[in-house]
């Protein structure tokens, strides 16, 4: 089983400041399609499939693998991506929080094992050790949040 965390401020100094509304809304947005929050090339297909009050059913292409995702909201807190058909299986969840300040933070957090591979295998191992690193969560808040203020500065947020 894979846990990786990371915990990012939504506002770092020298950034333009984000409401807790705004980063919702990015965090929606790229619910809805994760193209507009990938490098180019890495996600070539978003599309919602099904949608309800409590939840979107997402098909979509991420880096050359076929998903199906269950994405449930908790108005303003939390979106949970399940991994319903996917190489992964288990849930990414992105939530927003504030700290012991009462600075807004984005936190990405999965719960995943992989299909079809042996149980904290090498490549679990190898997918926890990038999800970890510089390249993997902490890389897709930085790249959430600067996307976000990319929507709000085109007047889309």
């Amino acid at each position: 089983m894979i846990y990786s965390t990371a915990t990012l401020p939504v506002n770092a100094p020298g950034q333009t400041r984000l409401t807790r509304s705004q980063a919702w809304e990015g965090l929606v947005q790229k619910a809805r399609d994760a193209r507009l929050f990938f490098p180019p090339d890495e996600c070539t297909r978003s599309e919602i499939v099904g949608e309800s009050p409590s939840h979107l059913v997402r098909e979509a292409t991420i880096l050359g693998s076929d998903l199906t995702e269950i994405i449930t909201f908790e108005a303003n807190t939390k979106i949970t991506f399940f991994q319903a058909i996917s190489p992964r299986e288990g849930a990414i969840i992105n939530e927003l929080l504030e700290d012991e300040r009462g600075e807004l933070q984005l936190r990405f957090h999965g719960y995943l094992g992989l299909r079809g591979k042996v149980p904290n295998g090498p490549e679990e191992q190898a997918a926890q050790a990038w999800m970890d690193s510089e390249k993997g969560f902490k890389a897709a808040i930085q790249s959430t949040l600067k996307r976000t203020r990319g929507l709000v500065a085109e007047g889309r947020i």
